[in-house]
């Protein structure tokens, strides 16, 4: 497995920033945040690292080759069957560029949600994901791009509620949408502290899903049990749960990439920062970058102790 990092926590830095601090801490890749130009939704949204309608392919290749570090993926992640037309419109099309640009840097994953109308249920969003989904994952996969989808449910804050804004949350979901749409190139990108919160266990779909691992997140959550008892599970999420870097959560980290490792997974892992204790400055959060990385890199190379 390559060891890497997200690079929506350090967005005041150019792409070749990223990769240098990325090779200073000693990561091996970065997921690239490839939003478009304008206002952020929400926190680590509209990141653009790379602008998928304005690059140079050689140019990309040359900072790889300099820093020594790759790709493990261009990261997109809005709502493509939002309630208001319009901006679905906007996240369907940008998607697209980003899996023609995955495939012309020859990185070829491309990482989202697949969406949600928070107000509708799963059987009410479906027929619009069916209009959108199925030719998106035609393109990818003519252009030879896996898709790897989130299992965040976006579900955060009273206008989310009551469903979230992203569908494939659980692995009945995932059930469902690998049926309609088979195609191996539409997977996952795992991440495995939204099962957390959720009260799943974390580990046991790796092994039915392995054959649809495109990518890997590590980020951690902290499940406060006397905010759980006092809220209940029907409270918005952050009423009883935090997100943390690895090793500061409930994941058992030793026994997720024993996991991971038994299901055959071999490809790229990337640290998502989303743990407020370390957002105070840019120090601090290239600090929560070097923490993570010093935690995890034993484990993913085999070799280490919890």
């Amino acid at each position: 497995m390559r060891l890497g990092f997200v690079s929506a926590i350090l967005p005041e830095f150019s792409l070749e920033e990223v990769f240098q601090t990325a090779h200073a801490i000693g990561y091996e890749s970065v997921e690239v945040m490839c939003w478009p130009h304008g206002k952020a939704e929400r926190r680590y949204a509209g990141v653009t690292h790379l602008d998928v309608h304005d690059y140079s392919v050689s140019g990309i290749h040359a900072l790889c080759a300099k820093y020594g570090i790759s790709i493990s993926g261009l990261g997109y992640y809005p709502n493509m069957l939002s309630a208001d037309e319009a901006e679905a419109r906007v996240a369907v099309e940008h998607f697209r560029a980003v899996i023609d640009a995955s495939a012309a840097l020859g990185v070829n994953v491309a990482n989202t949600f697949v969406g949600r109308n928070p107000r509708l249920t799963v059987e009410e969003n479906w027929p619009r994901l069916m209009s959108i989904w199925p030719a998106t994952v035609a393109r990818a996969e003519a252009k030879a791009v896996r898709i790897g989808i989130e299992n965040c449910p976006m579900f955060f804050t009273a206008d989310e509620w009551p469903g979230g804004k992203n569908l494939a949350t659980t692995p009945k979901i995932w059930r469902k949408l690998f049926e309609a749409i088979p195609s191996d190139t539409f997977g996952l990108n795992y991440d495995p502290s939204h099962f957390v919160w959720q009260m799943m266990d974390y580990v046991k779909p790796l092994a039915e899903f392995s054959d649809r691992l495109v990518h890997l997140h590590a980020k951690d959550a902290r499940v406060n049990r006397a905010a759980l008892e006092d809220v209940g599970i029907m409270a918005t999420p952050l009423e009883f749960h935090s997100p943390v870097l690895p090793g500061r959560g409930d994941i058992d980290w030793r026994r997720f990439f024993d996991a991971v490792k038994a299901a055959g997974y071999d490809g790229p892992i990337a640290v998502e920062v989303e743990d407020r204790e370390f957002e105070g400055s840019l120090n601090d959060r290239i600090e929560a970058l070097r923490t993570a990385y010093e935690f995890l890199a034993p484990l993913v190379a085999g070799n280490g102790e919890e």
